[in-house]
């Protein structure tokens, strides 16, 4: 879901919506599913006799009624309708059949922000900068209307074409309906809770009670998180997780930057008058003017060009060696790094006779499905500032097999492809490109040079020719 332009609604999208009223499921074609939520799935679609992509939320009358989410469904409809601001999804029109309600809604053309942090495992400050700022600047519009998202995460926000953001999902929002509940950041009735537990803020868990701040508190979650991999209150359950949010019981990894660190401390604050951004600190303003943001130009984020998306890699005082990827471009470069070795593989008597010794020698062997082990070692297996310790197997196949050492449990495989690509960034780190996610890699004893060479070698001799 989401849209195609970074530009305020214009005259041509308001032709738009009136073309688009009272529309029936005849007037477009469905395409492939690109979203799923409780009570509603998205489509994508084209409308007949233009073509233009839109998203179009379903929602089944019977599955609503039963279960009871009659006020998700017109609260959202009652938001979407209030927002017209580059970054959000704009509602076009809504419609009904006898069995379903239709939501029209722009089309977020790159996805879910979620993804390419998944994929990258953490974003380096640039780009943490550049996404937070547009935040920033969407909540400031948001809560000029009286409205508390309430459920703010990296899942609810969208990308369009040009990688600018596209706030999604108000069925947790908000409204604020009296003028004295707009003029305190403090207001918002008492409710059962809601929100995703990572990112929910303190005043919801003990009081039940959003706020304007309750945002900002979800703000500082994703500026921890885009920067070390991981939200900052995590548990086993939600229980745990809760507790550790009352209790304001995080720590910062590594390597987290001192000005973000200075920042997240100033909006994951138990009481909500007392965050950064509050209309008791300054509102948004003060916000604006820490020193995170000094490079931001709130005047023209809407034209700024979105940053590459690259990871977040400090030196820490086991590696100071790190550097961002700004100036390496990903791959894997033959003549800078290493000599290839040519079809050094075995015959198969030789490997018959290896994979037998294998099997009374390896303890891994029973992780590798009998196939012959080219490459083992023990390696730190990183999502953003965080890392597990895993024995990596590279195996005949191809296959890429990691295991915890200490339980000696599989926990999973590197997919091999012809995409596959590996990286060296130093004699630690190096990375391996996937289609889907870049895996980052440290080798305590440095040798990831090794580890990119022979990686190379077998992917050549799989997909070499191809």
């Amino acid at each position: 879901m989401s849209d195609s332009t970074s530009r305020p609604a214009s005259v041509s999208e308001s032709t738009t919506e009136k073309r688009l009223a009272k529309k029936t499921p005849n007037d477009f074609i469905f395409g492939k599913v690109i979203g799923e939520g409780s009570y509603s799935t998205v489509y994508l679609a084209k409308e007949v006799g233009t073509n233009r992509e839109v998203a179009i939320k379903v929602l089944e009358k019977k599955h609503i009624m039963r279960e009871k989410k009659n006020e998700y469904v017109m609260r959202e409809k009652e938001v979407l309708t209030k927002l017209n601001h580059p970054f959000f999804i704009q509602l076009y029109c809504t419609f009904q059949d006898v069995d379903r309600l239709y939501f029209v809604l722009s089309y977020a053309r790159q996805g879910e922000l979620l993804y390419y942090l998944h994929k990258l495992a953490s974003f380096d400050m640039e780009c943490t900068r550049f996404y937070c700022s547009e935040i920033i600047v969407a909540l400031e519009y948001l809560h000029s209307l009286g409205i508390i998202h309430r459920d703010l995460k990296p899942e609810n926000i969208l990308l369009n074409d040009e990688m600018h953001i596209q706030i999604t999902d108000f069925g947790s929002a908000k409204i604020l309906k009296s003028d004295s509940e707009r003029t305190t950041s403090n207001s918002g009735r008492r409710n059962s809770f809601v929100g995703t537990a990572q990112y929910v803020s303190p005043e919801i868990l003990t009081s039940k009670t959003a706020c304007y701040s309750s945002d900002l508190w979800a703000l500082g979650c994703i500026i921890y998180q885009f920067l070390s991999g991981l939200p900052p209150f995590r548990g086993l359950h939600e229980y745990q997780t809760f507790q550790r949010i009352v209790k304001l019981d995080y720590e910062f990894p590594e390597g987290f930057n001192a000005t973000a660190k200075d920042l997240v401390e100033k909006l994951l604050v138990i009481d909500p008058t007392k965050r950064l951004g509050s209309q008791e600190m300054g509102g948004y303003a003060e916000l604006k003017k820490h020193e995170f943001f000094k490079e931001t130009d709130w005047e023209n984020l809407t034209k700024t060009k979105a940053p590459p998306l690259v990871p977040y890699l400090p030196g820490t005082s086991h590696n100071p060696e790190m550097w961002s990827g700004h100036d390496s471009r990903p791959g894997f470069d033959d003549k800078r790094l290493v000599e290839i070795i040519s079809d050094g593989f075995l015959s198969e008597d030789e490997r018959v006779k290896q994979l037998q010794d294998q099997a009374k020698t390896n303890d891994y062997h029973r992780f590798v499905e009998s196939n012959l082990v080219l490459k083992q070692g023990l390696i730190d297996k990183r999502k953003g500032l965080f890392s597990r310790r895993r024995m990596f197997l590279l195996t005949e196949g191809p296959h890429l097999y990691y295991v915890d050492p200490v339980k000696k449990v599989l926990k999973g495989e590197i997919p091999w492809s012809k995409d596959l690509r590996p990286e060296a960034k130093n004699f630690k780190i190096f990375f391996i490109h996937t289609p889907n996610r870049t895996y980052y890699l440290e080798d305590p004893e440095s040798r990831s040079e090794e580890w990119v060479r022979k990686i190379n070698e077998v992917w050549k001799h799989y997909y070499g020719n191809q």
